[in-house]
């Protein structure tokens, strides 16, 4: 039996109005993710182990988007790239991050988006000498914990040291030292510009950060992203070996 032509309108109107319900709820979802992936909270890979042992490959951390207002670069997928330079400064801004934080931050030269630890504010002076880390001069005090061995990335074997790192506020951190030789453990000093912050990596001889002023170099303000302030969750990306560091499963670790 076939459809009569009284009965095919009526049909094309069923199937053009359920496709355009599809549609909307498709466009309804869309908005409600860019709206919070721009406005409230992203989540970010971690490709490198430039932030170990805070970060590991792997981990996906959740970012909170409103902690130091908004620029152009608050917008996903790089969009920030493809508005008018017009759109310069930051809006909404509800202050600028303290020493010791991990940013994201959007780097100009490679276009990507790079974690890495807040250490010098504007005016400050940063400096590395024979591995330590002086700030405005003054030597950071790090205390020895453990020595580590873990496999990196390319399969090689790494001998590292692990200190806590003590901002002058009293906070700390860990970072890794393979050794207080290596090319970037003597760098600057450094004048941190006006409207730019100074940032470095916690496993400091694996972390081209703002010590490479051919690389990240200073990060102007309106580069942030916003704060990194959870591990959601990561898979193990290594073998259990004896006598190596291989971090398990991790999920909704505060940072």
């Amino acid at each position: 039996m076939t459809d009569t032509p009284e009965e095919k309108p009526g049909l094309a109107r069923k199937v053009a109005g359920e496709l355009g319900e599809t549609i909307r709820f498709i466009a309804g979802v869309a908005a409600v993710y860019l709206g919070l992936v721009t406005f409230a909270f992203a989540a970010f890979h971690i490709p490198s182990e430039s932030m170990q042992p805070a970060l590991q490959v792997g981990d996906r951390v959740l970012v909170s988007k409103f902690n130091y207002g908004y620029s152009r670069h608050s917008l996903p997928l790089g969009l920030g790239y493809h508005v008018p330079d017009s759109w310069e400064g930051r809006v909404l801004s509800f202050g600028m991050p303290k020493r010791g934080e991990m940013v994201v931050v959007r780097d100009p030269g490679q276009r990507i988006n790079i974690i890495k630890r807040v250490i010098g504010h504007p005016g400050d002076t940063v400096e590395v000498r024979a591995g330590r880390l002086y700030l405005n001069g003054d030597l950071i005090e790090r205390v020895e914990r453990e020595e580590v061995r873990y496999r990196s990335r390319d399969g090689g074997l790494v001998s590292a040291i692990a200190y806590d790192e003590i901002m002058p506020d009293g906070s700390s951190h860990v970072i890794y030292e393979r050794s207080d030789s290596a090319p970037l453990d003597n760098a600057g000093p450094f004048r941190v510009p006006s409207d730019h912050y100074f940032l470095m990596g916690d496993n400091r001889d694996a972390s081209a950060d703002s010590r490479v002023a051919a690389g990240l170099g200073y990060v102007h303000r309106d580069e942030l992203v916003g704060r990194a302030i959870t591990v959601l969750f990561t898979f193990a990306s290594c073998r259990d070996e004896p006598g190596l560091e291989c971090p398990g499963w991790r999920v909704w670790l505060p940072l």
